[in-house]
């Protein structure tokens, strides 16, 4: 009985042995039902994806480093702005008292020579800077860059809708409105 029990444990391991060489192909067999080109048609159409996320990603990094180098250069041109904002007051002035030492008889005071040489020097810095005034006086209307203040009867028909005073300069600083300029405007 002994012979019996070593013979049916011989046929076991010979099973288990045939079942483990189909469960496990050697390497150099290829698995049935799969051609090679089928497997190299998937390999070259997942290499084409990575390329293609590739390109996509560096496209976009590219993007993003124009986009930042636009905002610095956007960010230094108004950089002064709330200086400049701050300043206009004394522009003003500085206007103001030009436009009263224009009217008096005086033109020989030095202290008037000197107030408007102050001025003269302070707003040609400003405008190297890139400040810009605008006196819209004539002009059309433009809500885009005057304030209207009040509206008067136009003198002549052709002043309609026109700037006939402006009450306050308005500035821009490298071409973007810093202050409207406050206007009175014919009907």
């Amino acid at each position: 009985m002994t012979k019996n029990k070593d013979h049916s444990t011989e046929e076991t391991m010979d099973q288990d042995q045939d079942m483990s060489t189909t469960e496990n192909p050697s390497p150099s067999e290829e698995p049935q039902g799969q051609d090679p080109e089928d497997s190299e048609a998937g390999t070259s159409a997942e290499s084409e994806d990575l390329k293609d996320k590739y390109l996509r990603l560096f496209a976009e990094f590219d993007n993003y480093k124009k986009r930042t180098i636009r905002e610095r250069l956007e960010l230094m041109k108004s950089a002064s702005q709330d200086m400049m904002t701050a300043i206009l007051p004394v522009l003003d002035d500085f206007d103001r008292a030009q436009k009263n030492a224009e009217s008096q008889e005086k033109t020989n005071d030095p202290v008037l020579e000197g107030l408007l040489l102050v001025h003269t020097k302070l707003y040609g810095i400003l405008k190297q800077k890139g400040l810009e005034d605008m006196n819209p006086t004539g002009e059309e209307f433009d809500p885009e860059l005057h304030e209207a203040i009040t509206e008067i009867p136009a003198p002549s028909p052709d002043m309609k809708g026109k700037v006939i005073d402006t009450i306050e300069k308005g500035y821009r600083l490298n071409d973007k409105i810093i202050r409207h300029a406050k206007v009175v405007v014919g009907s």
